[in-house]
């Protein structure tokens, strides 16, 4: 696994074990909320970014194959 593979299962237990107070092995359900939102904010943020431009060439891609009368 890279470093930056890594870093945010390192992250999460860090931020696990400074909620919780103890040291465990294996994902909780934390861990897996906080990789759920950490998806979701970074899905959110591409559509953002890349909405209009995918949306104009999907336009663009249906006039060529079906052209305005």
């Amino acid at each position: 696994m890279s470093a930056i593979a890594k870093y945010p299962v390192s992250l999460f237990k860090k931020v696990r074990t400074f909620l919780t107070g103890k040291r465990e092995e294996g994902a909780s359900l934390v861990e897996y909320a906080l990789l759920v939102a950490l998806i979701a904010v970074f899905c959110i943020g591409a559509i953002e970014l890349l909405g209009t431009g995918i949306s104009a060439i999907f336009t663009n891609i249906a006039n060529r194959l079906n052209p305005p009368a």
